[in-house]
């Protein structure tokens, strides 16, 4: 889930390029909630913390629930992700090329402590294209 249709169309492509097949982006969370439940198995999803003014967290406790890794990529400090998601990795925006690197590198870390498969990655954005 990402607040800024560009930054998620980055992310996509990086992504893809990375070899994950990239479902998404949704532009709200309502809109990632049903991306979720409609599209089979998801190995990571990339949650921003507030899109459109409504906190993800009603993702972020369905994926705990499921077991489906995700992390965290928003402009917010610490302080408003709760104590419940303390252990989710989280990245900072901007993301610089370094910092988007590990995130890869985290994700492909994620996907194969599940399975061995090409990796699905969920990511919402804000804005929608034009």
């Amino acid at each position: 889930m990402e607040d800024d249709f560009l930054i998620a169309d980055d992310f996509a492509r990086r992504l893809a390029s990375a070899g994950a097949e990239v479902i998404g982006p949704a532009a709200t969370l309502r809109a990632g909630l049903a991306l979720y439940e409609t599209s089979g198995t998801i190995d990571v999803v990339i949650l921003d913390i507030n899109l459109r003014g409504t906190p993800v967290f009603p993702l972020a406790h369905r994926l705990t629930e499921d077991k489906v890794p995700f992390l965290f990529c928003t402009g917010y400090g610490e302080e408003p992700i709760s104590a419940i998601f303390a252990n989710v990795p989280r990245f900072e925006k901007p993301t610089s090329q370094h910092g988007f690197a590990q995130m890869i590198d985290l994700i492909k870390q994620m996907q194969l402590t599940s399975d061995h498969r090409p990796y699905r990655a969920a990511a919402t954005s804000q804005h929608s294209p034009m």
